[in-house]
C-alpha cells in the first residue's frame, strides 16, 4: 500500500473583476452601499464602499457568494475565484486563480 501524502491546502478568497460592472448594476437596480453590505452580512458599508472606490479587492466566499445573489447575477460574472497556496520557501504563499 502507498504512502498517502497530505498537502496544505490553500485559502479561498474571492477578487472583483470589475468595480464599474458593479457600481452598474448597483445604479440600475437601485441598490446603496448600504444595502448591498448587508446582503453580504457586514455590519457596516465601510468595506463595500473601499470595493466600490477601488481601495480593496477581495473579500471571503460568503460575502461575494450573498451580493451576486442580491443583484440577480452569477458569482462569477463579479468575482474571481481565487487561491493563496502555502508554498515551501519560507512560509510565503502563492495565489492564483481557481
Amino acid at each position: 500500500m502507498g504512502q498517502v501524502i497530505h498537502l496544505p491546502l490553500g485559502e479561498l478568497y474571492m477578487k472583483l473583476r470589475d468595480r464599474k460592472r458593479l457600481q452598474r448594476l448597483m445604479i440600475v437596480q437601485d441598490v446603496s452601499a448600504r444595502q448591498l453590505a448587508r446582503a453580504a452580512g457586514w455590519k457596516s458599508h465601510s468595506y463595500m464602499n473601499r470595493l466600490l472606490n477601488g481601495q480593496a479587492e477581495t473579500l471571503a466566499p460568503e460575502p461575494a457568494l450573498r451580493i451576486a445573489h442580491h443583484l440577480g447575477v452569477g458569482v462569477e460574472d463579479l468575482f474571481l475565484t481565487m487561491v493563496e497556496r502555502p508554498t515551501h520557501h519560507h512560509g510565503t504563499h502563492e495565489r492564483t486563480a481557481a
